[in-house]
């Protein structure tokens, strides 16, 4: 059967273990979809750590399709040379859509008995191409896309997807960062990652999300933390974390935050006179000493 893409039961990712969900489709709080040239890149990502958690327990329903699988002819062709010339190979509308458009078609199929509310959220599933051209992500988008029922993520490949793709499908379009990348994959990944955290019950501790870089009301860095020993290598704790005192506490971490959030936004040639964000730096002159230190607990066996 062609198009399969149920990681669960089906071989949409060669290699991963079966995992079943404790619940049917409609009580799953999302359900993403992947389109890729390479099912095998999401393997270990998808059945590790929290997302593995995650879908076993049938908080998450994600599913990984393969492109290839709608490409017509005996050599399954999905990209060809782009029109007026130019380098490289660009995706073939052909695939992309109809690959797209039958993912829908499943997430609506499987929708069939949900609630009115959960039919009309997948039907008006997005289906996101991950692009350079896109809007950016960023810890706002992410919360956006965490309040959906389900998303559609298609992975770029080449030299990128024709025009006609995003046209037929009503696509979005998204990218993680002004940088270039040898496909979506890795773009999906993040995407991923940042959404499902959000998913109530993915986190052990949703407080945790909640205090996160970017995720507090005024959009900050979160600042400097320690933890075990009290003093590494010369280096100690902020008196103030180890105060006892939880308004003096949590006043220090919103100024740091405050500092880290300028540090960060501020180009380069802004930061010569800014101080460390930390309350004890490491002074210059004990650099040797440092070095030194280290040399010797290094192990022996390191050449």
């Amino acid at each position: 059967m062609k198009g399969v893409a149920v990681p669960f039961r089906g071989r949409s990712i060669p290699g991963a273990l079966p995992v079943v969900p404790s619940r049917g489709h409609e009580s799953f709080f999302m359900r993403i979809d992947i389109l890729t040239l390479f099912p095998e890149m999401f393997t270990g990502f998808l059945d590790g750590s929290l997302l593995g958690a995650a879908r076993a327990s049938g908080l998450l329903d994600i599913r990984v399709t393969n492109i290839r699988d709608f490409a017509e002819g005996v050599h399954r062709q999905v990209d060809d040379r782009p029109f007026g010339g130019g380098p490289g190979m660009l995706l073939m509308p052909g695939p992309v859509v109809a690959c797209a458009e039958h993912v829908v078609a499943d997430g609506l199929q499987a929708a069939v008995g949900a609630d009115v509310g959960v039919q009309a959220e997948r039907a008006a599933a997005p289906v996101i191409l991950l692009t350079p051209g896109g809007r950016r992500l960023t810890q706002e988008v992410v919360e956006e896309l965490s309040r959906r029922e389900r998303i559609i993520l298609v992975c770029g490949r080449y030299e990128g997807f024709d025009a006609r793709v995003s046209t037929a499908l009503g696509a979005e379009e998204l990218s993680i960062g002004d940088f270039v990348l040898s496909g979506g994959e890795v773009a999906a990944m993040v995407v991923v990652d940042a959404v499902c955290r959000l998913v109530p019950g993915v986190l052990g501790d949703e407080e945790s999300a909640r205090q996160d870089s970017f995720s507090n009301p005024g959009r900050l860095v979160e600042g400097p933390q320690y933890t075990r020993p009290r003093e590494f290598r010369g280096m100690g704790v902020p008196d103030v974390l180890l105060s006892g005192d939880h308004g003096k506490i949590a006043k220090w971490r919103q100024e740091q935050a405050i500092v880290a959030t300028r540090r960060r936004d501020a180009g380069p040639s802004d930061r010569s006179g800014e101080p460390s964000i930390n309350q004890s730096p490491v002074p210059t002159k004990k650099a040797p000493e440092l070095t030194a230190r280290a040399i010797e607990t290094t192990p022996r066996s390191v050449p």
